[in-house]
């Protein structure tokens, strides 16, 4: 009789391996599709209190830099001074008087919220006194025009643009004199707008306003000292102590208006008050110990710089050892009065930095605040556009949750950059800010503490080192028409649509690219 068992056995073990080879397709499928899930995603995944917006800010989209009373600060001195490829934003998008259009097309968008800053020195000339009467009836037209749409203002003080006028008189943010005139000027917008406005932001971007404007001198109000100047040489400044000097000016300002605001207004206006930080998506260049420490170090001076005071009421241990004398202290009343001074942070991102150790720098006689941070910052970028790579956007909101108590957040700028005239199917974008928004959605079920989403910006206005060479906006301007007619890009349809509750993916971009009725005048760069 023929032995049936070793066929048995090879049959069972046949059926076995084709049954785990299913499974294991059937767990690949699952997968799939399950990545495939999360990267769909719409509105309605988002808690219902989050708010979804974008922005611009006053130099940038305002214009009529000499029209009714308004004088000029910082950014006009800078743009007029050819930093910017010779552009400036005396017209910029003329959004002074073509507000109500933008508005609407705000509205028409699914706006909930737009973020705008207010220019000092149009609303107070000088820095200081009489108030501008034409000024506080522009910013409370927009602000009611804003409203009546049902858009929510969130509304920044200063975004690089201190009037000339004090910077001229003493120095502007490197002299303590700022921390009085800036209070006051909080103390009138507080009064005027406070009524209707539940979001403040003191100051944008600190840290980098600092780099770029007090070290670098790159920006304004480009003050710098040799060695340190990295494009243009300056006779004003020092790049050893300016920056921390500025951002000690700043942090003491910011504090201060938000004890003003809490005393004065709160109880009335039940409004927050926040300060929004640049940051990047930083990665050791290498998997070295070296290279790690130097992340985290880079971290203290980019982020902590900011965050540590205000929330710790000191600046990072690794900022106060490399520094040393040359960052101010705090003393013990400013230092209680600087912790838990924000009731939000607000958080710009837009791409990631390679980080590779430097300590060798430290070394070094004469240091400023470059080489105190012992790192080398390596940008990542290709054909002028950022990488998309949401994951470090979600890494750095688990990290601020962590160091920081898991404060509130705000996205208050994240986009990308392209050439200007590139194309209004802008594909890149919307990978961009779909892969972004989704990336936010991931850190909510991480648990982080983020209340918003900004995406910069509204549409093509005048970026501070690209003047117009650069597009961020969701809608392009015409510069060559003298109405500036706006028009929607791709990634005005396509924000628009998950606004208003559709589901979104990168797929369906690409329809929307495909339909002809989805972009009106494809034409323009055919």
């Amino acid at each position: 009789m023929m032995k049936l068992e070793p066929y048995l056995s090879l049959m069972s073990i046949n059926i076995a391996l084709k049954l785990t080879l299913l499974l294991l397709l059937f767990l690949n499928f699952v997968a799939v599709r399950l990545v495939l899930s999360a990267d769909e995603y719409n509105r309605h995944d988002f808690p219902t209190d989050f708010v979804f917006g974008s922005g611009t800010s006053a130099y940038q989209w305002e214009g009529a830099v000499s029209e009714d009373g308004r004088t000029p600060n910082i950014w006009d001195t800078y743009a007029h001074a050819g930093f910017a490829h010779g552009d400036t934003g005396d017209i910029a998008c003329d959004g002074y008087h073509k507000y109500k259009e933008d508005v609407k097309l705000m509205m028409e968008t699914g706006l909930d919220a737009y973020r705008l800053s207010i220019s000092w020195s149009r609303l107070i000339p000088n820095g200081r006194g009489p108030i501008n009467p034409k000024g506080l009836q522009f910013y409370n037209n927009l602000i009611n025009e804003l409203i009546s749409n049902g858009i929510q203002p969130h509304v920044t003080l200063h975004n690089f643009d201190l009037p000339q006028a004090l910077e001229d008189e003493y120095g502007g943010w490197v002299n303590p004199k700022i921390i009085r005139d800036f209070t006051n000027y909080a103390d009138v917008c507080f009064r005027e707008f406070g009524d209707r406005i539940l979001y403040w932001n003191t100051v944008n971007e600190p840290n980098v306003f600092t780099i770029g404007g007090y070290d670098q001198g790159t920006t304004p109000p480009t003050r710098c000292s040799p060695p340190f100047c990295q494009k243009y040489n300056s006779s004003r400044g020092d790049s050893t102590t300016e920056p921390y000097l500025a951002v000690h000016h700043i942090l003491l300002s910011h504090s201060s208006a938000v004890r003003l605001y809490r005393r004065k207004y709160r109880d009335k206006q039940h409004g927050f008050i926040g300060i929004a930080v640049y940051s990047s998506g930083l990665i050791p260049a290498n998997d070295t110990d070296e290279d790690r420490a130097a992340t985290q170090r880079a971290r203290d001076f980019f982020i902590g710089w900011i965050l540590g005071p205000l929330v710790h009421g000191d600046y990072p241990i690794s900022m106060k050892t490399n520094a040393g004398a040359r960052i101010p202290t705090f003393s013990d009343r400013e230092s209680a009065q600087l912790k838990g001074s924000c009731d939000f942070i607000g958080m710009i991102f837009y791409n990631n930095l390679n980080v590779a150790d430097n300590s060798v720098a430290l070394k070094r006689n004469l240091r400023d605040y470059g080489t105190d941070m012992a790192a080398q910052l390596i940008c990542i970028i290709t054909f002028v556009q950022y990488p998309v790579t949401p994951w470090t956007l979600r890494e750095e909101l688990n990290i601020m949750k962590t160091l920081y108590g898991n404060p509130p957040i705000f996205i208050y700028e994240n986009g990308q950059r392209t050439q200007r005239n590139s194309s209004l199917q802008d594909v890149t974008r919307v990978e961009y800010l779909h892969g972004y928004i989704g990336a936010v959605l991931d850190s909510i079920r991480d648990g982080s503490n983020i209340k918003g989403y900004f995406a910069w910006s509204f549409m093509d206005v005048f970026e501070l080192l690209d003047g117009y060479n650069a597009s961020f906006g969701l809608y392009y301007v015409d510069r060559d028409d003298p109405k500036l007619k706006r028009y929607p890009k791709l990634s005005a349809e396509w924000y628009g649509n998950f606004l208003k509750g559709g589901k979104t993916s990168v797929v369906g971009a690409i329809e929307l690219e495909k339909d002809p009725s989805s972009v009106s005048v494809g034409h323009l760069f055919q």
